[in-house]
């Protein structure tokens, strides 16, 4: 039997994002979007009289690299910028002759229609080099755009990166389910765990 890895490859990740985390984003509203579930969480901000932070335009992302240790609790805008940028958007570029993509010049999304039209944008481009990999494509070293995997086939960086969909997906189907959680039980007089 001859298996299309590359195909195999493209298949795992857009089962996922046909089945069950793109439809979820089509109801996603601003307030979800830039939900933050506790304190000091990274976001999506005005850009304010922050003139040095990173991004173009009138919004800006929360980051420093290194990230701090513990990390912040980000929100659904946060873990989408860096699905679109970080994610798909860099590796796009590197690998499948994409646009330039990083966080110093990527205009952060205001609002939720907006951030899901760039995470369209930039799914279709990754998906698009994947399914466009032959045997030689997948086997050939990621190079030094890659760091750490600068020496690994392609095939083991394209793994990576629907891992990292995949953890960073559920993340945000998992905040938009505890917003929902959280406006019913604040809108609630009684909470059921608390009624005996």
């Amino acid at each position: 039997m001859t298996v299309n890895w590359a195909t195999e490859l493209a298949d795992q990740t857009d089962f996922q994002w046909k089945a069950a985390f793109r439809p979820r984003l089509d109801t996603l509203t601003d307030e979800q979007y830039l939900w933050e579930p506790v304190p000091d969480c990274w976001s999506i901000r005005p850009r304010g009289d922050r003139a040095d932070a990173p991004g173009t335009g009138d919004f800006t992302i929360d980051w420093t690299f290194p990230a701090p240790d513990p990390a912040p609790v980000t929100t659904i805008a946060w873990r989408l910028a860096h699905i679109i940028i970080g994610v798909f958007g860099m590796r796009t570029a590197s690998h499948f002759g994409g646009p330039p993509v990083d966080h110093a010049t990527y205009p952060s999304a205001a609002t939720a229609t907006e951030a899901v039209k760039q995470l369209d944008d930039a799914y279709a481009l990754w998906i698009e080099g994947v399914r466009g990999l032959d045997a030689d494509g997948l086997a050939r070293p990621c190079g030094e755009s890659e760091h750490k995997y600068a020496t690994y086939p392609l095939a083991a960086l394209v793994l990576h990166i629907n891992r990292e969909f995949l953890h960073h997906g559920a993340e945000i189907l998992l905040l938009t389910d505890l917003h929902r959680h959280h406006l019913t039980s604040t809108t609630s007089t009684t909470r059921p765990h608390l009624a005996r």
